[in-house]
């Protein structure tokens, strides 16, 4: 891949080489949504790697929360908030 400089602050110009199916399937998608073809790009590269980070940041919450001494925190606090708590059972709605 190739980068250079744009005239834009902020961005870059890059050279993509892709198979002519692909190029084709992007102008359509960016045609049907009325994109420019960069735009386009643009926009799904930003949401690819917006899921990466999401999936990053899911896995380690996911390892976060398995630890057993969170498990058991959390238990706790549950319990205590629980207990704090008005019951409701006795309201007729």
């Amino acid at each position: 891949m190739h980068t250079r400089k744009s005239t834009v602050a902020g961005t870059a110009r890059i050279a993509v080489s892709l198979p002519h199916p692909v190029l084709a399937q992007v102008d359509r998608a960016a045609r049907e949504r009325g994109e420019s073809r960069s735009g386009y790009i643009r926009r799904v590269l930003l949401a690819a790697t917006r899921v990466r980070r999401d999936a990053e940041v899911t896995r380690r919450l996911d390892e976060l929360f398995a630890a057993e001494d969170a498990v058991q925190e959390q238990s706790r606090l549950t319990s205590e908030l629980d207990a704090a708590g008005t019951s409701w059972s006795d309201e007729t709605w």
